[in-house]
Formats: C-alpha cells, sequence, structure tokens
C-alpha cells in the first residue's frame, strides 16, 4: 500500500470522529461556521501530519490534541462570541426601539443533527448534547481560551491532567491551577457543568404544542402563560434582552411585525433543546420566509429561557426548508385565533 493510501484508509477510520469533533470545536468557539471550518482544518492537518503518528496514543486523542490546538491557534485572532445576557443588565422597557450590533460576532446556535451520527458512540453523543447547551457555551466564552481548553478537556472529555499538561505544554499543577480557576469563573455565570437535562415530560410535551398555536396566532395572553416569571428572552444581534414573562409578551407584542396568522414554526432541535424554524407571511401574503430561529430551555413545565437568533443563514445549517411548505391544511384544522373578532390581522414589514 502507498503512502497516500495509507493517508487515505487512516482518515476513513477517523472519520467517525468527526461529529464529536465539531461538539469540541463548537464549545471552543461558539460559532457552528467556524467550528466547521476548524474540523476540515484538523483534518487536513492530521492528513499531512500522518508520519508523525506514532500510536503511542488513541486515534481519537490525536485528533483532539490537533483540533485543540488548531482551536487556540484561531482564538488569538478572535473575539469571544457572547449571548446579549453577557453583555450588561436587562433592558427596562419592552416597546422602545431595538439597536442591532451587527459589529459584534454573536454566539450561534448549534443543530442537534450535527453532532449525531449513525454509528457514533452513544456515550459521545450523549456527552457532546449535554456539554453544548446554549448556557454553557455562551458561559465558557468568559474563559480565556487556554483556560477554556483545560475546562473542557479535563470537565467535559474526562482527561487526566498530565493529559493535558502534554497537550499545552505546561506543568500538571499548571494545569490543576487553570481548571480551579476555570471552574471559579464558571461558577459565577452558568449551570453546573455536571447537571444533566432532563427528556421532555409529556407536560412539556404539551407545552410546546400550545407555543406553537399561540406564536401562529400572536396569542398574547397565552404566550405569557407559558413562560415563567423569571423568564429569560433575548435575541441576539440585539444586545437588548428582557426579564419576565409579562416583559416578553410585550416585547412580542410590539417588536414583532406579524399579525394573527402571520407566522408559522417548524420544530427542530438545537443545542440539546427544543427548537423551533418561525416563518413569516411576506408582503404579498402568499408565502411564509425563514424569519428567526428560537431555541427554548425549560424551567420545571414552563419555559424558562428562549434565544432568538434572526441569522438566516442558520435555516439552510438547521436543515428547514427555504419556505414554509404551502399550508393545504382545511380551514377547519388551522389553528383559531380567539381574538379575531377585536384584532385584525396585519402584514409584517421588515
Amino acid at each position: 500500500m502507498t503512502a497516500v493510501a495509507e493517508k487515505d484508509e487512516f482518515l476513513s477510520q477517523a472519520d467517525s470522529y468527526r461529529h464529536e469533533l465539531l461538539a469540541h470545536c463548537y464549545r471552543m468557539l461558539g460559532s457552528v461556521y467556524d467550528a466547521e471550518d476548524l474540523v476540515q482544518d484538523t483534518y487536513l492537518r492530521a492528513w499531512r501530519s500522518y508520519g508523525s503518528f506514532e500510536g503511542r496514543s488513541s486515534v481519537r486523542t490525536w485528533l483532539y490534541r490537533i483540533a485543540t490546538n488548531t482551536c487556540l491557534t484561531a482564538l488569538e485572532s478572535r473575539n469571544r462570541r457572547p449571548l446579549p445576557t453577557g453583555l450588561g443588565g436587562p433592558s427596562p422597557e419592552p416597546e422602545a426601539e431595538l439597536t442591532e450590533r451587527t459589529e459584534v460576532p454573536w454566539l450561534e446556535p448549534l443543530p442537534d443533527d450535527a453532532i449525531d451520527s449513525d454509528g457514533a458512540d452513544p456515550a459521545a453523543v450523549a456527552v457532546s448534547r449535554e456539554s453544548v447547551r446554549l448556557a454553557l457555551v455562551a458561559a465558557l466564552q468568559h474563559l480565556p481560551p487556554r483556560q477554556r481548553a483545560v475546562l473542557i478537556l479535563r470537565d467535559v472529555l474526562k482527561w487526566r491532567a498530565a493529559e493535558v499538561a502534554d497537550l499545552l505544554d505546561i506543568s500538571t499543577a499548571a494545569v490543576n491551577s487553570s481548571l480551579q480557576r476555570a471552574r471559579t469563573q464558571l461558577a459565577k455565570v452558568a449551570p453546573d457543568l455536571d447537571s444533566r437535562p432532563e427528556p421532555l415530560s409529556s407536560e412539556q410535551r404539551a407545552l410546546l404544542d400550545r407555543y406553537v398555536t399561540a406564536f401562529e396566532m400572536k396569542d398574547i395572553d397565552e404566550i405569557v402563560s407559558l413562560f415563567t416569571s423569571e423568564a429569560v428572552w433575548e435575541m441576539p444581534p440585539f444586545p437588548q434582552w428582557f426579564v419576565g414573562a409579562e416583559n416578553i409578551g410585550r416585547v412580542v407584542d410590539s417588536q414583532c411585525p406579524a399579525g394573527p396568522d402571520d407566522m408559522r414554526l417548524i420544530p427542530t432541535r438545537s443545542n440539546g433543546q427544543p427548537a423551533f424554524g418561525v416563518y413569516m407571511r411576506d408582503a404579498t401574503g402568499s408565502a411564509f420566509l425563514p424569519f428567526q430561529i428560537q431555541v427554548l430551555a425549560f424551567s420545571g413545565d414552563s419555559v424558562g429561557h428562549v434565544v432568538t437568533f434572526f441569522d438566516q443563514r442558520l435555516f439552510e445549517t438547521f436543515g428547514l426548508p427555504d419556505a414554509y411548505p404551502t399550508d393545504d391544511r382545511p380551514e377547519d384544522d388551522r389553528p383559531h385565533d380567539p381574538h379575531a373578532a377585536d384584532q385584525p390581522s396585519g402584514t409584517p414589514v421588515r
């Protein structure tokens, strides 16, 4: 077998780790697009340096070493990716004009399909889903890159301190010190790294059905009833964010350019959490086009947090259609607006 053929055979075997490496790079970078690029770069570097792989570690460990160093190099020229909640306090006026911050490299959501794959190690898939929760990835952005790498390698991937020290070319004592500082900082801004999200209950699944109907009909009273009293609503690229079910209802009422029956929702999954692709009726009234991706987190049996992303590239990334399928449901089967008699239909303007 030629050297090139050996390299290609090696990378074919190594390709089974691609999805978990994507999750790793995403935790480091907070961007699905940057993560995809750096995974490609990782495999290219592995192919080029195949001759230096001596088999002293597993192929998986070797690829993680390359990926981590590739991420650290990339982060030398990149700013952290926050969510609005990481930039300041909540906004007091839901009806006030919203201002975009397009210069901020905002955190991006990660579709579950990007880290799930047939034949992958179920344990690795579970770790990937649990450790890419939006709140956690946003919190990781507060850490310096090397601290971020230490915490992910030690607490997510469960590497030994000596392995991390070897990768980063520092002492084991330095690894332990960096890990302690990272844990202390993370505890201030994030849920417990060891917490495990539970499968959705029947009550939560029923609430998601109500959520779809409420937003499609823009039923503000019903929307308010779905959230906890301390729920958070944020929507990059707008830095303003809001706390409380009543404020969330006011934001949707005053800032969303839809009337009843002007939105359609398609369920999806993001960051191990329920999510929806939201489509808005266009100016002609004949089509529903991509508008936003909403990623939800539950608090008990109510919605506790929603991050709404307006980057419409995400629809393709999530495998969502570029227009909502034609609504050919019989009239009697379509969502009914309980306030139709006193609430005229509107046409969104963007």
